[in-house]
């Protein structure tokens, strides 16, 4: 129930992403007087709307993504009769098309409001909001994991789980949290740890709040040996003696190392510290410089996604779908692990792809956001040329040649998610090995 649950929170998170990032273009587009007919999230089929004043909003079945529709996208040919152009050559066709079709959108009285005749820097303010929108929306909830929630610095000596029976280091990773059938109660339950207690001493040497790693050590290395634990519970000193049993446990010092260690049964609470907003913009800085890289890796990335496919080994630190990022949010959720813990891994990963999506549409290729900022830059480069040399203004960039180039991206993004949705059904990314 918690897998399913952490699944359509991670999800409604995403669209909640790509709607902030949409809003970005339409508030912006609205400011500049740019008539915007579309509000939509996702692709495909209309599975609901509602249309408010000019613009209609909706939630598309297809949650790939989203789109603000606004008038005059693309320019008229420059000196030429739409529909009528002496130009040829293999793509002339679709680029008249797409030109054709952007006319006919624009209605007499919304002449004056299309996209293309604003200055370039308005266009370039209009297509550059959507992604600092998911760039303002990263800083949000990292403050929020870091200023409010803290980073884990380590854990306490008091106690915020007893298990009640005996599981393994492998069981322990995957979340169990009912007793296998025939599982011995463990050594904690049996000497009656409670959560809450908080151990004071260990073979009567006392211990500090932040003294946890000797309280382990002691349990680690008294195998099937009793000790005595003093903890408080309640004001009131006790005495336990528990007899710690041999078990598969993690290596402290190596995590990647199964050992056979004491066990007792306990797991502490986790002490989170407050971070300040230095700390929260240097890690911004960070995600973006390691997001940047591994977005220019992604077509070396590719051979691992086909073999994953084809039943191969997953890359963990490749690419995940929509799929793969809602199945970890499922993951987080069903582990049995402090809340604070699972808010900070769920709001760390959305503030990942927040972060992703933010560079990504950047990229100067069309159909992306960056495709039409590049050539609003390129115009207002090629017009201050135009003035410095007393020419006539040459215009807007002609950006439905690029048409081609974009049906091309669109096609190869289809292909990529889709292997990503494949990869992520059958052979996912799994956060807990």
């Amino acid at each position: 129930m918690m897998f399913v649950l952490g699944i359509l929170i991670f999800f409604v998170g995403i669209l909640f992403s790509v709607a902030w990032h949409e809003l970005g273009h339409f508030v912006t587009a609205r400011w500049f007087g740019i008539k915007a007919p579309e509000f939509m999230v996702g692709f495909g089929r209309t599975l609901v709307s509602v249309k408010r004043g000019e613009t209609e909003y909706g939630l598309k079945a297809i949650p790939l993504g989203g789109y603000v529709r606004m008038i005059g996208m693309i320019p008229p040919a420059k000196g030429e009769l739409l529909g009528s152009s002496r130009r040829t050559g293999p793509f002339q066709g679709l680029i008249d098309d797409v030109r054709a079709q952007s006319a006919m959108d624009v209605r007499p009285e919304d002449a004056h409001r299309q996209f293309y005749l604003r200055a370039p820097w308005k266009r370039i303010i209009v297509m550059a909001a959507g992604p600092v929108m998911n760039l303002i929306l990263a800083i949000v909830l990292f403050a929020i994991l870091l200023m409010g929630i803290g980073t884990d610095t380590g854990t306490t000596t008091t106690v915020r789980q007893v298990n009640a029976c005996v599981i393994s280091a492998e069981q322990a990773e995957q979340g169990v949290t009912e007793c296998p059938p025939g599982a011995p109660p463990s050594p904690a339950a049996a000497a009656g740890f409670l959560p809450g207690d908080r151990i004071v001493a260990v073979e009567g040497r006392a211990v500090t709040e932040s003294e946890w790693p000797v309280v382990q050590e002691a349990i680690r290395g008294s195998v099937n040996r009793a000790i005595t634990v003093t903890v408080e519970r309640d004001g009131q000193l006790r005495e336990l003696t528990p007899t710690p049993i041999r078990n598969e446990l993690r290596a402290l010092d190596d995590p990647e190392r199964v050992v056979q260690a004491g066990f007792l049964g306990l797991a502490p609470v986790t002490f989170y510290e407050q971070q300040s907003l230095g700390t929260v913009i240097v890690e911004i800085g960070d995600i973006i410089g390691r997001t940047g890289q591994a977005i220019a890796e992604l077509p070396s990335r590719l051979p691992n996604l086909v073999g994953a496919v084809a039943g191969g080994e997953r890359d963990d630190n490749g690419p995940i779908g929509i799929v793969g990022v809602s199945r970890i949010g499922g993951e987080i959720l069903d582990r049995d692990i402090p809340l604070a813990a699972e808010a900070s891994l769920l709001l760390s990963l959305l503030a990942a792809v927040n972060i992703s999506l933010f560079l990504f549409n950047l990229l100067p290729i069309p159909p992306l956001d960056g495709g039409q900022i590049f050539p609003a830059i390129w115009e207002s480069v090629r017009r201050r040329l135009a003035r410095l040399r007393g020419r006539p203004d040459p215009g807007p960039v002609d950006v439905a040649r690029l048409m081609p180039v974009a049906y091309v991206v669109a096609i190869v993004f289809i292909a990529w998610s889709g292997l990503l949705v494949v990869a992520d059904l059958v052979n996912p990314v799994q956060l807990f090995q």
